[in-house]
């Protein structure tokens, strides 16, 4: 069996690609974040649905600033004769617009705050009218994608633009076009997505970043220790106390 050695080449040849590519990029976004937590700002993150939201909401380790930022418009009104009519919901551009702006008045994000968006392709109408309408509000947007993927797909929003288009800053995870990274012969589609891991890695680094840039500021900021640990459960809670009150 050699397939598992490649992954693990694979994996490695892909993280270093990353850093080639995004290194300079990672720091400016670590830089901005440190900023803006020191100026009482919030990180929040929004993902698409691969990993990045639940790898850095509540980890041990991790920062107890990244907050998630999700929503949706659900609508339940199923009828089998109008499906056999092909009549189905539309999602119109003005509807992605009032959807996407109801959101931001909802939220907890203002001004000078910093947003991660995630999303591979960067194609789909929601991150980019996010990114567009986060920015006019003052917002700092960092945009989390694939670029070899999302450079060669065509934009569904009605700009005609694609995340990395759109955003303050891109950090690009490196993955390839169409994300699968194996092959072998006898299965068409490639396979072991790079996605996940890439932005993971791009985004601890990012963690890192931050971390350094505001203990050398004087900043401590909080970071979660496990809860599985004797004291876990305690500590966690004294870990949010403290954040409240300091923001950072």
């Amino acid at each position: 069996m050699e397939l598992p050695k490649a992954y693990f080449e694979r994996i490695r040849a892909q993280i270093q690609e990353l850093e080639r590519r995004s290194l300079q990029a990672i720091e400016q976004a670590a830089e901005r974040c440190a900023e803006c937590l020191q100026k009482g700002g919030v990180i929040h993150v929004y993902d698409t649905g691969h990993l990045v939201s639940r790898e850095l909401i509540n980890r041990a380790g991790g920062l107890a600033a990244f907050t998630p930022f999700h929503f949706d418009l659900s609508v339940n009104n199923p009828n089998p004769y109008r499906e056999a009519q092909g009549v189905s919901g539309q999602t119109r551009p003005e509807t992605v617009r009032a959807i996407v702006s109801a959101a931001l008045d909802r939220s907890r994000i203002l001004p000078g705050d910093v947003l991660v968006i995630g999303s591979v392709s960067g194609k789909t109408p929601f991150p980019v009218e996010l990114a567009i309408q986060a920015r006019e509000r003052g917002v700092f947007v960092i945009a989390l994608t694939a670029l070899d993927y999302s450079s060669k797909l065509q934009s569904e929003h009605e700009s005609g633009k694609r995340l990395y288009e759109v955003a303050d800053l891109v950090i690009d995870n490196a993955a390839p076009y169409g994300d699968g990274m194996m092959q072998i012969e006898g299965l068409e589609v490639p396979f072991c997505p790079a996605s996940g891991i890439g932005a993971a890695v791009a985004l601890w680094a990012v963690v890192a970043g931050i971390i350094e840039r505001m203990v050398n500021a004087g900043y401590t900021p909080t970071v979660l220790a496990s809860i599985n640990r004797p004291d876990g459960q305690e500590r966690y809670k004294r870990s949010i106390e403290e954040y409240k009150q300091k923001g950072y």
